[in-house]
């Protein structure tokens, strides 16, 4: 049987491409989803704290705040597309839901959310809002980027294993002055990794050693992440735990040696790693390997959600 929160979710889904079909009855959205409006409307109710149909109503209403704040359509057809069939029932739905008739209400908006129970509200310029599954704080959002970093980083080492040496040291093109003398997918791959094994080695106090970096074989890299990523990691979960992101330390590994903060530390790979992390994945799928994408975090966060 189907759990209330799916078809909540199932049903936001429909909503969201029946915008613009305002003349759809709420037992045409619940036949889409293989149910009588009997049970839509007790399952979804159990879930948002309101009915699918007034849900609906009030989404579009927002909607059609956007409109007049944003577009100079007339009031009745913004009111046509919100599914009113004349001015004076929109005028009316418009007063009781904003304290203003819509012509008033155009020449000064206010926000467009209303108050709801369940957080779902129009987002513009054509979709909607739906509430997290959790909150996410600045804390989770860094601590995110940077197990995205170490795992995505994890998966180019694990593709690369499977290539030439003449893949992995042909020279790639496009580059940045100033941030890699030479640029080949081995290079990048074994700074990327040796970008972490060295914050960890300045953070500690010890020596890091630039040579494994000479022409380091992928399974070297791969066992070197293994100690270096979650080194990292617990590195900076740990100090953002304590709010110590503003602390200093004195990194050895520089000569001559230099002051940074953490915050600063952590900003700093994730700027540099998502550059050569790129032109990495452009390497790979020069070499037909294409499965990682883009590496674009927001799918990672989305799972994560």
């Amino acid at each position: 049987m189907t759990a209330p929160a799916d078809t909540f979710a199932a049903y936001v889904d429909v909503l969201a491409h029946a915008l613009d079909e305002p003349d759809a009855t709420g037992a045409d959205l619940a036949g889409r989803l293989h149910l009588s409006r009997y049970h839509l409307d007790r399952l979804v109710a159990a879930v948002a704290g309101e009915p699918p149909g007034a849900l609906r109503r009030r989404v579009l209403l927002e909607r059609a705040a956007y409109r007049l704040a944003t577009s100079t359509r007339t009031v009745l057809d913004v009111a046509i597309e919100a599914g009113y069939s004349s001015h004076e029932a929109f005028t009316r739905a418009f007063t009781r839901a904003y304290g203003t008739g819509p012509a008033r209400w155009r020449r000064r908006p206010t926000g467009i959310s209303l108050a709801a129970p369940n957080d779902v509200h129009f987002h513009p310029p054509a979709g909607l809002r739906l509430p997290g599954a959790r909150k996410v704080h600045a804390m989770d959002l860094l601590l995110g980027m940077v197990d995205h970093h170490v795992w995505l980083l994890g998966r180019l080492l694990d593709r690369a294993a499977g290539l030439d040496d003449d893949t992995l040291d042909r020279g790639i093109e496009l580059s940045v002055e100033g941030v890699d003398a030479t640029t080949t997918l081995r290079s990048l791959l074994s700074r990327l990794v040796g970008q972490l094994d060295q914050w960890n080695a300045g953070m500690s106090g010890r020596d890091y050693d630039w040579s494994v970096e000479d022409e380091e074989p992928v399974a070297a890299m791969r066992a070197r992440l293994a100690v270096a990523g979650p080194d990292f990691i617990g590195r900076v979960r740990a100090v953002s735990e304590a709010d110590r992101l503003g602390d200093t330390f004195v990194d050895t590994v520089c000569v001559p040696p230099r002051v940074f903060t953490y915050g600063g530390m952590v900003a700093h790979v994730l700027t540099f790693a998502a550059h050569r992390r790129t032109l990495a994945l452009g390497a790979l799928r020069t070499a037909g390997v294409d499965d990682l994408g883009d590496g674009d975090p927001m799918s990672w966060f989305a799972r994560a959600t």
